[in-house]
């Protein structure tokens, strides 16, 4: 089973660049998108019911802005968009798939870049994720957490740790989280796989920093203890482009 994660940057822009036709050559049995920045109704058929797949998708309530969306061959028992926190839902950035062998989800974590506002919305979405992975592992005790997480969990994890010490995304208490949450049982399985630096997934396009491998590893695949040993491997596609972030996957026996 192959299973994939992208920040598109944007569902529609991703589409002219190909979207389709890599999905096509992949076909990956499950992948969870960050950042669609549309609502359905703004979609073609073609995204909205590619051949093969079963898709879902969860939008902010704000245009052009945030949002998820799920692809799968095998339709799942459940779908739940969101937490059933307001302050949290209306920003469409959380999909739960419950399957028969595991649950899935695909959430685009909030940036706490902007504001003190938003650092502090941020911490308390990580906080009801906890919360809400913990209930969901009560019913069905493996669990996939992929997505973007706008955190670099380690100094290996981004090329310049030392500048970035202040800067969300690299704060210690966004790291501290990131602590809690492998405490809480979940396993960053890229690592288990790749133990070595100059591994990211995001680059600020900005800056020309992905030809120069400037980047950040914050898109990650966390799952329960119970399911590392299904784990056969887990990369970084680097080579897709189309988006600021690059896909990363993992599969499972």
């Amino acid at each position: 089973m192959k299973i994939l994660s992208w920040n598109v940057n944007g569902i529609r822009a991703v589409q002219k660049k190909g979207f389709l036709e890599w999905l096509n050559r992949e076909k990956p049995d499950i992948l969870g998108v960050q950042e669609t920045k549309a609502k359905p109704e703004q979609l073609d058929i073609f995204l909205m019911h590619p051949e093969g797949y079963h898709t879902y998708w969860n939008s902010a309530v704000r245009p052009g802005y945030s949002g998820v969306a799920l692809f799968t061959r095998e339709k799942p028992v459940k779908v739940t968009n969101g937490f059933g926190v307001k302050r949290f839902d209306e920003e469409g950035r959380v999909i739960t798939a419950e399957y028969p062998n595991f649950t899935f989800l695909t959430i685009y974590f909030p940036n706490g870049k902007a504001s003190e506002e938003r650092l502090q919305y941020k911490m308390d979405f990580y906080d009801e994720t906890r919360r809400w992975v913990r209930a969901l592992k009560k019913k069905q005790p493996n669990v996939i957490v992929c997505g973007d997480y706008n955190t670099a969990h380690k100094e290996i994890d981004l090329a310049r740790p030392k500048e970035n010490e202040g800067v969300s995304g690299f704060l210690p208490i966004e790291r501290a989280w990131m602590d809690a949450w492998v405490a809480d049982g979940m396993v960053d399985v890229f690592r288990e796989f790749h133990g070595g630096p100059w591994n990211y997934s995001w680059w600020d396009l900005k800056s020309g920093a992905r030809e120069r491998n400037v980047g950040w590893r914050i898109d990650y695949h966390f799952v329960t203890e119970s399911l590392v040993p299904r784990v056969k491997n887990a990369s970084i596609l680097k080579d897709v482009i189309g988006s600021d972030h690059a896909p990363v996957e993992i599969q499972l026996k």
